[in-house]
């Protein structure tokens, strides 16, 4: 029976933790809170105690990384979260999957996990860096290290811009602010697809040394919203691009909405992300617009 841990209790950790657990493996999910589903062992403790999530991982086959601190902090906190992480899977013996996104690329669409990673905003540089550290670590014969770069999220509990600015009010019936343009192809990747994906990298014997692109859903926020609507029997949407002023009185209340700016450029225009590489070899596509809208 395989040991797994899982770092992190975002809704991608947990739909990973349930399938992992419901297939037969041992699940450990350790976070903050110490929460997670059934049918697991949880721990609650601060992975950047370093000793004690040393302890926490010892016997694993596998730690998956899908931690993630507040959106405004990656530069100060991330590196030494992810360096804890990564020393822990380490000193386990463990293989190490991470949960990344695509923010590390130079700023052009099409992309592809050969699209150079030449960053050029604070958290793409943060998340290029992450990388490449452990890459290094792989690299050195350390320990067995993937990635997996995933989409702005769609789906139950997603932390992403759409489930926070646009679908509660497009469920009242009332305006949305959008981050970006609207009516851009945007690539979205449906939390369940992201966990399906993190299962066969786990269980891989070839998916070491390299990053992999999650499962995509390309449309426009536009074309999302008016489906939800659609489903929900919501009101068709009523959409509007969040102006700089705007973010700039919101910032006053939250930190977050500062943050946007900087990563514009994969919302304000077409921003398109190739999953081929994950198709052809796991197998692993996309599930349909409804099914993430419908969970």
């Amino acid at each position: 029976m395989a040991e797994r841990v899982i770092i992190g209790r975002g809704a991608v950790a947990v739909a990973t933790a349930r399938r992992l657990a419901a297939s037969g493996d041992r699940v450990r999910m350790v976070s903050r809170s110490g929460g997670g589903p059934d049918g697991v062992e949880r721990i609650a403790l601060d992975a950047t105690d370093t000793p004690a999530l040393i302890e926490a991982v010892q016997g694993a086959d596998t730690v998956v990384n899908a931690a993630m601190t507040a959106y405004h902090t990656w530069p100060e906190l991330m590196p030494p979260l992810f360096d804890s992480i990564l020393t822990a899977a380490e000193k386990a013996g463990a293989d190490y999957v991470m949960l990344g996104n695509h923010y590390g690329y130079r700023p052009t669409s099409p992309v592809s996990e050969r699209t150079p990673m030449e960053p050029v905003t604070r958290k793409g540089k943060v998340r290029a860096e992450l990388w490449r550290r452990a890459k290094a670590a792989h690299d050195e014969g350390r320990l067995r290290v993937t990635e997996l770069r995933a989409g702005q999220f769609l789906g139950p509990g997603a932390y992403s811009p759409f489930n926070l600015m646009v679908e509660p009010n497009v469920l009242r019936g009332e305006l949305a602010l959008v981050d970006g343009n609207p009516d851009a192809q945007h690539s979205f990747t449906y939390t369940e697809d992201a966990a399906a994906a993190l299962v066969a990298l786990a269980r891989s014997e070839t998916a070491w040394g390299r990053a992999w692109h999650a499962p995509v859903l390309t449309a426009t926020v536009r074309e999302v919203a008016t489906r939800l609507a659609e489903l929900r029997g919501a009101p068709e949407p009523r959409l509007a691009e969040l102006t700089e002023r705007e973010a700039a009185l919101l910032a006053f209340t939250d930190p977050l909405w500062s943050e946007f700016a900087e990563m514009a450029y994969m919302s304000s225009r077409p921003y398109i992300v190739d999953d081929g590489d994950i198709r052809d070899a796991f197998g692993i596509g996309a599930s349909p617009l409804d099914t993430a809208l419908g969970a």
